[in-house]
């Protein structure tokens, strides 16, 4: 079991390289194991490409003029599921028999109704020797995103803030105050890129007029969103530049006009968090960082409709202010980010 660890965590390893680049598929790394040796490995790179099984399967071929028997004597290592099915690429299970691999070490089940057994059924059907559950929790946690949108019908849900010293969220005149240093701020870029949207509600975005992108970080900007019941947003704000699909949601119009996407809520008095989140899930959109203000963040909260927390704890008081918002979770960790503390918070 030890040897088979050692080889998942090299999975998760690979898997982690996809963040931010397949969603909404879930991330996953293969590896090929001959004689307590590697002779493949690959990941799911990019949405719509080949999976991370075809990749490992497919080095080795590349490499060695006899892989067709080296693989018929292999371990292929995956932190998830093969799927069974057919959707922008063919089944892996189907792969996996065609070349006769004969045995599979598992990290967890796939939730995806197409897929959650299946697969597995499919390679013992072929005589496959499978083992599964190896690292099952940390494959869980890897993809919690997928799983969250699979199982939940809604995108994974990340609440940031920063708060003082003495837990407020900003002044009491909403003005704008920087709370953290410059490495906090690069780091949030960093999140931005291995999520698919970011959401402000109206009042940061007048107070802020913020870019939501990720110029401190390299990757993928997330797409934005922004909470604007009445419509009353300048149009020359930087959320509207065009740069990246904008969602606005309100309760005067749906319409689209370039990039921007005018989404109308049915009721604007009850559930707005419930419906932001299953209008996201139909977009297909996997995750979201929740950024502010103070009332977006608390709506969420109230709603028990948050799956993790970054809260950055600065080195500056304000004595009065926005009382920064108040949690109840489990701590997962905590870590100095410069001269700023950062804690993470998991729902239970």
């Amino acid at each position: 079991m030890v040897q088979h660890e050692k080889y998942m965590h090299r999975c998760l390893e690979l898997a982690a390289l996809g963040l931010g680049f397949v969603s909404p598929n879930p991330i996953v790394g293969a590896v090929v194991v001959l004689d307590d040796k590697i002779i493949g490995e690959g990941y799911h790179q990019k949405y719509g490409e080949a999976h991370a099984e075809v990749n490992a399967i497919n080095q080795v071929i590349n490499k060695f003029p006899n892989s067709a028997e080296l693989l018929q004597q292999s371990t292929i290592y995956v932190s998830l599921e093969p799927c069974a099915h057919y959707g922008k690429t063919p089944p892996c299970a189907d792969l996996i028999i065609k070349h006769q691999i004969p045995n599979v070490v598992i990290g967890c089940r796939d939730p995806f109704a197409q897929v959650d057994g299946k697969g597995i059924e499919k390679l013992e059907a072929a005589g496959i020797n499978v083992i599964i559950g190896v690292l099952e929790i940390e494959c869980k946690w890897l993809n919690r995103r997928f799983f969250a949108r699979v199982q939940k019908h809604r995108p994974y849900i990340i609440l940031k803030w920063a708060q003082t010293l003495d837990v407020f969220f900003a002044p009491v005149d909403n003005s704008q105050f920087w709370i953290t240093g410059p490495e906090a701020r690069k780091l949030v870029h960093q999140w931005r890129t291995e999520e698919d949207a970011i959401l402000v509600g109206k009042n940061t975005a007048v107070i802020d007029n913020p870019q939501l992108n990720v110029r401190y970080a390299q990757g993928k900007a997330p797409k934005r969103v922004v909470i604007d019941r009445r419509l009353e947003l300048n149009p020359d704000l930087n959320l509207f530049d065009q740069s990246v699909e904008t969602f606005i949601f309100n309760e005067v119009k749906t319409d689209v006009d370039g990039k921007n996407k005018y989404i109308a809520l049915e009721d604007f008095e009850r559930y707005v968090p419930q419906y932001i989140l299953f209008q996201l899930y139909l977009q297909d959109i996997q995750s979201v960082i929740i950024e502010g203000g103070a009332k977006t963040l608390n709506s969420f909260i109230e709603a028990g409709l948050w799956d993790e927390a970054r809260i950055f704890t600065g080195e500056k008081e304000l004595k009065q202010g926005i009382k920064a918002p108040a949690i109840n979770g489990h701590i997962t960790g905590e870590y100095l980010v410069g001269r700023d503390k950062l804690k993470i918070v998991v729902n239970q």
